[in-house]
């Protein structure tokens, strides 16, 4: 738990499930407030802002796709409407929709770079003012080792997470003036319901891969972003930091 976190605000993206459900509670811990968006789920939203409540932590849930600018734009209004000040960003909302090269459809190309890095873009321009006139903020944005590596049928996966590595490290170079740190994560495999759909075959071989031979749970990533959005993080930005268990090595 970091302390010096306690009655900051965060807007959490994609925040009621897996990954980003994990960094929402951890960051409810440290006493932040929270504004978490969500695409569909309803039930998953209620269920979480449930659990804030019994932790004692204040939070709202906003419905919303962040690929459309609108959209993304009123998680923004909403945070600044609920809360005094709008503190940490956390960019975790994305999409798969995995296919070879040649079979792969426009839309299915197209829809994962919407959602995944220019989501990431809409969010973080519309927090970035805010940040910018307060001269502070924490920027997470959620890459994956895939965007590093590269991954046989998932081009457009890659191309997104690659993206927001290459957006997250000039972000940082604007905004480092106005002491708003922007950094990336990038995620391993890490058990999710999306690893959970894997055959057995195919956590067999992923699991050949990593040197810790487990998957990563959905913590790991959460307890590095209570860190790089805290005051112990303050000369951080502009970094990419892998949580693979030894994936990479």
């Amino acid at each position: 738990m970091s302390a010096d976190l306690k009655s900051k605000t965060a807007v959490v993206t994609g925040g009621t499930r897996g990954i980003g459900r994990a960094i929402a509670l951890r960051l409810a811990r440290s006493g932040v407030n929270l504004v978490v968006n969500y695409h569909k789920n309803e039930a998953a939203a209620q269920a979480l802002v449930q659990e804030m409540k019994s932790m004692g932590s204040s939070c709202i849930v906003v419905q919303g796709d962040v690929s459309d600018p609108h959209a993304a734009q009123k998680v923004i209004s909403i945070a600044q409407e609920h809360y005094p000040n709008l503190d940490i960003l956390v960019n975790n909302a994305g999409i798969t929709k995995d296919n070879l090269l040649l079979r792969m459809s426009e839309e299915e190309f197209t829809s994962v770079i919407a959602t995944n890095l220019v989501g990431t873009f809409y969010c973080t321009k519309y927090a970035s003012k805010i940040m910018i006139k307060a001269r502070q903020g924490r920027i997470i944005n959620i890459s994956s080792v895939v965007g590093i590596s590269g991954n046989a049928g998932q081009s457009n996966y890659a191309a997104s997470k690659a993206g927001i590595i290459g957006f997250t490290k000039s972000v940082a170079k604007e905004l480092a003036g106005r002491n708003i740190t922007v950094n990336a994560i990038a995620p391993g495999f890490i058990k999710t319901d999306m690893t959970d759909n894997l055959s057995p075959v195919q956590k067999e071989n992923i699991l050949s891969r990593i040197s810790m031979g487990r998957l990563g749970l959905p913590e790991d990533i959460a307890s590095l972003v209570d860190f790089l959005v805290s005051e112990e993080a303050n000369y951080i930005t502009g970094q990419v930091f892998r949580v693979d268990g030894g994936m990479e090595i």
